[in-house]
This record gives structure tokens, C-alpha cells and sequence, in this order.
């Protein structure tokens, strides 16, 4: 079994504060098993819905893609990956602050660079989200600074 701490997922996934979303991931065979949990003060729950905060469906579904990336973290280097498609996708139950989010994800076709996924998230053992996610890894290419 190989556990990745937040900073280990860093030198795979582009992704940073504030929109890197899991917190670890175990590796069990061709699944990754990672894990948010949502603390209450992320950017996305202050106006969604105040009184009564709610993670949003997209957020649910990228916290599922990174824990997806994860599964193909020797090939992201260099790499960034970005959704090709979200299929399928279906909300069980609200995920709230306190909460933490577990996903299974599994690689269930591969075509070049393009990745075909079963996503899973339960919290506390009940559904809240799955779908059939797509992605494609793509060179990174180098951004021109803007001029000041």
C-alpha cells in the first residue's frame, strides 16, 4: 500500500491552494482511495448558500478528477491534466462542512493520453457523488509573462 501526504500529491498534481482538494490518497492496486476533508472555510462554500453551506456538485466532481490524476502520476510530469468529458454523473446527498469526502477512483479505458475513469465519493460510508470522468494530459507549454 502507498500513502501520499498533501505535499507528496504536490510534486504530481499542478493543482495548488486554494484549489488542490484532497488531502491524502492510498494506492490499492488500480485504485485510488483519497480522501478531503471539508473544513468549512474554502472559498466555494462562503456564498453557497450562507446559513446553510453546501460543496458545490463541480467542486464534488473535481475532487474526484484529482484523486483520478493520481492513478496516472508518473505520466502527469511535465503534464497538466484537463477534462475531456463528465458523464453519468449523479448527486446522492449534500456534502457539508465537517465532512470528509472519500473517492474511489479506478482507470476503466485508456487511449494515448486520454483517460477514461469510475469516480466514487461517499461520505462517512453513504453516496454523495459518482460519475464516468474523462481526462486528457497535455504538454505543458511554456505561458509568456505579461507586460508590465
Amino acid at each position: 500500500m502507498n500513502v501520499l501526504n498533501r505535499d507528496e500529491i504536490k510534486t504530481f498534481l499542478p493543482h495548488r491552494e486554494p484549489m488542490l482538494l484532497i488531502d491524502d490518497v492510498v494506492m490499492e492496486g488500480d485504485t485510488a482511495i483519497a480522501h478531503y476533508h471539508v473544513r468549512g472555510d474554502e472559498f466555494f462554500l462562503q456564498g453557497h448558500f450562507p446559513g446553510n453551506p453546501v460543496v458545490p456538485g463541480v467542486i464534488q466532481c473535481e475532487i474526484m478528477a484529482q484523486s483520478s490524476c493520481i492513478l496516472v502520476r508518473d505520466e502527469l510530469i511535465g503534464r497538466t491534466p484537463l477534462y475531456s468529458g463528465i458523464n453519468n454523473v449523479r448527486f446522492r446527498q449534500p456534502v457539508r462542512p465537517g465532512d470528509t469526502i472519500e473517492v474511489r477512483a479506478r482507470i476503466t479505458n485508456r487511449r494515448g493520453m486520454i483517460f477514461f475513469v469510475d469516480a466514487k465519493a461517499t461520505v462517512g460510508g453513504k453516496p454523495c457523488c459518482q460519475g464516468e470522468l474523462t481526462f486528457a494530459l497535455i504538454d505543458n507549454q511554456p505561458h509568456p509573462q505579461p507586460l508590465s
